[in-house]
């Protein structure tokens, strides 16, 4: 007879509703099609996207990579203008999180038309900046800062709450590899180790500013996330943490306050925590003792 492992019931329990949350109603489908499929993919079993994409810390980097991301007034008036993350934001992060899963896990052929379709829809995002500044989603400048921003974000969350951080050989293969896909996106020259990223960030910083839009979307994703109450102290949290580790260069002008020694005691252990309980409950049960 097998036996139920201690805390499966919770585990399944709590790994379906985090699940449901980040991959929406099509996410059992859709790993199934993203895993099962044979084929060729565009990163093998031992590539470190893999190890990164596939951490509970991606909760963090992906909260901070917005953050970060706000901070260019052509890419945030992009997304204010229309990506609908006020009045679907849970939508959103399925679809950004299943075109991760997709173009990381899933086969080469499959990843390519995730990659296509998310071209198609730049194309028709264009509009005019509160400034009177034209942008254009399709752009490779703005692709790049948007790019630079979550590699950056999720590479260093990864690096600080990861359950097996990179060494530094892993840390510039993460970023080679996301320059493929950032490359099939339309970025001509993305960067492909640490140093080339830290030169890229710091040549797009004379742009950065925050603007009300910015500040906006910085209150809604920090202080007002579409949650319920039960839900929001382990989201602020994730968020709490998300903001400790940007630079102080991107805190000053979202206005997010700094408080060292908290975050060192009290906000980073509490992530580090979090971080672990959803990769529990995230990760497949063991196999159920024989009696």
């Amino acid at each position: 007879m097998d036996r139920v492992t201690p805390g499966h019931g919770v585990r399944e329990r709590l790994g379906r509703i985090l699940f449901s949350r980040v991959a929406g109603p099509d996410g059992p489908e859709n790993r199934a099609r993203i895993h099962g499929t044979p084929g060729p993919r565009w990163f093998g079993a031992d590539r470190p996207v893999r190890r990164v994409h596939g951490d509970a810390s991606m909760f963090i980097g992906g909260l901070r990579a917005l953050l970060l991301q706000s901070l260019h007034p052509l890419a945030m008036a992009a997304v204010a203008g229309h990506s609908g993350f006020r009045g679907d934001p849970w939508g959103r992060l399925q679809r950004t999180s299943t075109f991760l899963a997709v173009t990381t896990f899933a086969t080469a052929e499959h990843a390519q038309e995730a990659v296509d379709h998310v071209r198609s829809v730049h194309e028709g995002v264009s509009g005019f900046a509160p400034s009177g500044e034209h942008y254009h989603a399709a752009d490779p400048h703005l692709l790049c800062w948007v790019h630079i921003a979550e590699v950056d974000s999720f590479l260093r969350a990864h690096q600080r709450y990861g359950a097996r951080p990179l060494d530094g050989a892993g840390c510039d293969g993460y970023i080679d590899d996301m320059a493929r896909v950032a490359h099939a996106l339309g970025v001509p020259d993305p960067p492909h180790d640490r140093a080339e990223l830290a030169e890229r960030i710091a040549a797009y910083r004379p742009e950065l500013r925050a603007t009300q839009e910015a500040l906006d979307a910085a209150r809604f994703i920090l202080l007002h996330p579409p949650l319920p109450w039960p839900a929001r102290p382990p989201y602020a949290v994730l968020a709490a943490n998300a903001v400790s580790a940007l630079p102080p260069w991107a805190r000053e002008p979202l206005r997010l306050p700094r408080a060292p020694r908290i975050e060192e005691l009290c906000v980073r252990p509490a992530g580090k925590a979090l971080t672990r309980t959803i990769r529990w409950a995230m990760s497949p049960p063991p196999a159920p003792a024989k009696a």
